[in-house]
């Protein structure tokens, strides 16, 4: 199994497409007790995930409500109630303000409008100060006068004078917020090799870092190919069974140990977590696969029963 990564990574970078660790995942509560109800919003111009409560307002699933976000008060939608936070911290947790009003509603349909036109004129003014940017997404706040801008560019860029035209032609606040690919992804979604859409954009934003380390543990081909989604970055799925796999192989030999047995010595080729069956390779040009449950430590070593 050893020469087959080996195989597949000859001459590629596939540290160029692990996401980088952090510890986003750690809920950093400590004893923290998440208040209840608690619910799972969602940012439909971007798709990041944002977490609420209230005291006495009962939400439902779909509904659309007025909470402050890292971009000012806006609206999000309200994706149902979350039983056992994960992935989340204490400072994450929001205040719902109010629910959307009729009023809210039909100011959603204008900003559609100019957010279309203000798309263009972006795209137009980049244009004209030759900047290597890409523009992913435009989006007017609704409870102040901000319009956002995502964009994606393989460098750092000077927006400033972009900035003061855009400010001269809409008359308020201008953000631009730069994206990496993964962001890319989970604002415009898309299918992926599954054939469902991106975890990214349909499930959360607040997905575990991906490793190279996950594919070896799953035994999978080191081929950027095959291994990376759309946005060019390690595939999201690959977090979610790792540590099943992690906790599987910690009762298992690892590949490449040698052992001796039936009068020949043999070396760990593969080992299977999910059929939990072992490869051997012998010196003698045998090849056995034999289930894990013959395999037994003593003394820190290895042996075939």
């Amino acid at each position: 199994m050893a020469s087959r990564f080996n195989e597949d990574i000859h001459g590629e970078d596939l540290a160029s497409l692990e996401d980088p660790q952090s510890d986003s995942q750690d809920t950093g509560g400590g004893n923290y007790v998440f208040p209840d109800p608690l619910y799972h919003l969602k940012l439909e111009y971007s798709s990041e995930s944002l977490y609420a409560t209230h005291e006495s307002m009962e939400l439902s699933g779909g509904e659309l409500v007025m909470v402050p976000t890292r971009y000012g008060k806006d609206l999000a939608r309200v994706m149902g109630r979350v039983r056992v936070p994960l992935g989340i911290k204490p400072d994450d947790v929001v205040i719902v303000d109010r629910k959307a009003t009729d009023h809210d509603l039909s100011r959603i349909a204008e900003f559609k409008e100019k957010e279309t036109h203000a798309f263009s004129v972006f795209r137009e003014k980049v244009a004209q100060h030759r900047l290597e940017m890409k523009l992913i997404a435009t989006h007017y706040l609704l409870d102040e006068p901000k319009i956002l801008f995502f964009f994606s560019a393989e460098n750092r860029v000077d927006f400033r004078e972009l900035v003061k035209d855009l400010v001269s032609i809409f008359k308020m606040r201008i953000e631009l917020r730069q994206i990496g690919v993964r962001d890319e992804s989970r604002i415009t979604g898309g299918l992926g090799v599954c054939g469902r859409s991106y975890c990214c954009h349909s499930v959360t934003d607040k997905l575990k870092p991906v490793s190279i380390r996950m594919a070896k543990d799953q035994n999978l081909s080191l081929n950027s190919l095959k291994i990376s989604g759309q946005c060019g970055r390690l595939l999201c799925c690959l977090a979610y069974e790792h540590e099943w796999y992690s906790e599987e192989r910690k009762s298992l030999p690892n590949e490449g140990i040698r052992l001796h047995y039936d009068e020949s010595n043999f070396r760990v080729a593969e080992v299977n977590p999910l059929t939990r069956m072992i490869r051997l390779q012998g010196e003698d040009g045998r090849v056995l696969e034999v289930p894990s449950s013959r395999m037994v430590r003593v003394d820190g070593k290895w042996r075939i029963q």
